[in-house]
């Protein structure tokens, strides 16, 4: 029953042309266009090639516009037509709707950083084989914990709301959440709270694994405190309709 219903997921997410690009297309524009141009502070980015400075980023918001913006948006307009009360007088427990959920949002991740990775390779990317196992660790447990926070968003308001407010935190994550601009770019009060961040911690926890071959704990307490307690909180507000 998972299977078959992260298989229904996964397909539906694919054929939908608006998280194409949401969570494929602009993200490879975004690798191609901030590896050629010079748009990035340079002081930042130091003698390391700019393609392994972005990359790791890239990952980051690719799981975000998946596992959070894509979600929310898809549970919310599904609460609206009325498809999770349907599907919650199938045999498939309320459990089993999230799990299968969750387990697409995996499925599509992969399938993204496949695709990113290998524009990436293309274009110079070189990562250091130390942190490989670090980066899908951090990959998995990020897409937990912004799938939580989806869950949380797409069930809980109106579907209209949800797809307004789902696209403002991801503009505000991209370019003030540690994404495009690193926390040691920023002042050292805004540092201390992207780093506190779901997108500041995936991001430069993907950097140090990826780059430096290491992980470091706060990432993944940063994670995992974000993923239970949105996880917690949208089991008490997620309404079918």
């Amino acid at each position: 029953m998972l299977l078959t219903h992260a298989r229904i997921e996964t397909s539906l997410t694919l054929r939908n042309g608006e998280q194409i690009l949401l969570t494929l297309l602009i993200p490879l524009a975004l690798l191609i266009g901030l590896t050629l141009l010079d748009v990035l502070p340079t002081g930042e980015i130091g003698t390391l090639p700019k393609v392994d400075w972005v990359t790791p980023r890239i990952f980051a918001l690719a799981v975000m516009s998946s596992a959070f913006t894509g979600q929310a948006i898809a549970l919310g307009f599904d609460r609206r037509y009325g498809v999770l009360k349907r599907l919650s007088a199938t045999a498939l427990p309320r459990w089993l709707l999230v799990a299968g959920r969750m387990v697409a949002a995996l499925v599509v991740v992969l399938i993204q950083v496949i695709v990113l990775g290998i524009v990436a390779a293309l274009l110079g990317w070189s990562p250091t084989g130390a942190g490989l196992a670090e980066a899908v660790l951090l990959l998995v447990l990020g897409t937990l914990s912004f799938g939580a926070l989806g869950v949380l968003l797409g069930g809980w308001l109106r579907a209209e709301i949800v797809l307004a407010l789902a696209n403002i935190v991801w503009f505000v994550l991209l370019l003030a959440g540690g994404i495009l601009l690193a926390p040691s770019a920023l002042p050292s009060g805004a540092a201390a709270i992207v780093e506190l961040l779901p997108s500041g911690a995936l991001a430069e926890g993907l950097r140090e694994a990826l780059v430096n071959g290491v992980l470091t704990a706060k990432p993944i307490a940063v994670l995992a405190v974000w993923g239970a307690v949105a996880g917690a909180v949208a089991t008490r507000t997620t309404r079918l309709t």
